[in-house]
């Protein structure tokens, strides 16, 4: 008879470990098994199983009727067989329950030692199913250490992975530090589940929106881009269809501390946050901010546009490195070349607007302005 205080043990690592009481009971199984049958000298003709409603464990030897017997421990004769079961026939099976009080030390240590590796095996499966489906999500896990180039969260019944490249820039974070970080992969390694998590992705940055701004919880306001350059400045366009609701004021939040809150997370990284709309020259000049533009030529079939801007304010629309006209051209989809209103002007006075409009035809923006738009 299985013991209440086993059943009792049962009980309580299932709800601990949130492993299913039957993926336990199975591993019991096959630990008494795997005792017994070392017991009994490694016969594999030794069986055992646990009635799952009386917790009773039954063990029992099979053997194999014969005409003759040649090995006692695994055949038994058609006449001895016959007293046992008149309808017994060669082939057929004969069980044998087996005495199952005298276990012993080393077979209770197996036994043991085979359900601690079971339930091992059920707590990395669980934490598999339950992260598998978490790729894009953001978690929250307390550092414990720093090895091998990567910070390990503590997650709760998980670890994760945050490799140091994919922290922010400059970015030192310590035993017992709280961060934040999206799930970028879960995969089975032969340690058990591997969580990948980042701080540098440009879904990071949407996901903390998506959990500061409830209109873009709810679908109400949706992010159409976002692209980012980790610790320095990332550009994000937000439409909604509903006109009541304003996607940049919803996404500040009241005095800024919505976004506020997410620039603190991201260490004080810059966030731009723009409109987004089809039209092409709204567009470019919305992702080119903070600088203001003046005129802005497109050419479609090639996806180019030609930007003018005030000469105080070409080195803010360049950005410094050239990262904010990079960022601009990854979050539009289109090739950007900025010039001063000093430089446009000598190229007008140089070239006629009959010249303007042949080099348009011939050559795209190569070597010449498109139409230009105020």
């Amino acid at each position: 008879m299985m013991s209440k205080e086993l059943c009792h043990v049962i009980d309580q690592i299932s709800r601990e470990k949130g492993i299913s009481k039957e993926i336990l009971i199975e591993a019991l199984e096959s630990a008494l098994l795997s005792a017994m049958r070392k017991k009994y000298g490694g016969r594999t003709n030794i069986f055992l199983s646990i009635d799952r409603q009386k917790c009773t464990i039954i063990l029992y030897e099979a053997k194999t009727v014969v005409a003759v017997v040649q090995n006692p421990s695994e055949e038994i004769s058609l006449s001895d067989a016959e007293k046992i079961s008149p309808d017994k026939k060669e082939g057929d099976t004969v069980e044998f329950p087996l005495d199952l009080h005298d276990l012993g030390r080393i077979a209770a240590q197996t036994a043991k030692q085979v359900i601690f590796q079971r339930v091992r095996e059920a707590e990395r499966d669980v934490i598999f199913n339950d992260f598998k489906d978490k790729a894009g999500q953001i978690v929250t896990g307390v550092v414990m250490r720093r090895e091998k180039g990567a910070y390990f969260l503590n997650l709760g019944k998980a670890e994760a992975m945050l490799p140091i490249k994919e922290t922010l820039p400059n970015e030192n974070l310590k035993r017992g530090d709280t961060a934040k970080a999206i799930v970028t992969d879960v995969r089975i390694s032969a340690k058990g589940p591997e969580i990948l998590v980042s701080r540098t992705a440009p879904e990071f940055v949407a996901g903390l929106f998506k959990m500061e701004v409830p209109e873009i919880n709810e679908g109400l306001v949706q992010i159409r881009n976002i692209v980012r350059e980790p610790g320095e400045r990332t550009k994000i366009a937000v439409f909604s269809k509903d006109s009541a609701i304003d996607p940049v004021g919803s996404c500040v939040g009241m005095k800024g501390t919505r976004v506020q809150t997410i620039v603190r997370e991201l260490r004080g990284e810059r966030i731009d946050i723009i409109p987004w709309t089809e039209d092409t020259r709204m567009l470019i000049s919305r992702a080119l901010s903070p600088a203001q533009i003046d005129k802005i030529g497109i050419n479609d079939e090639t996806k180019t546009a030609m930007v003018v801007v005030n000469d105080q304010q070409l080195a803010l629309a360049i950005g410094k490195k050239g990262q904010n006209v990079r960022l601009a051209m990854k979050l539009t989809g289109w090739d950007i070349d900025i010039i001063s209103d000093t430089e446009y002007s000598k190229i007008r006075l140089e070239e006629t607007d009959k010249a303007l409009e042949t080099g348009l035809k011939k050559e795209g923006l190569k070597k010449e302005i498109p139409p230009i738009q105020e």
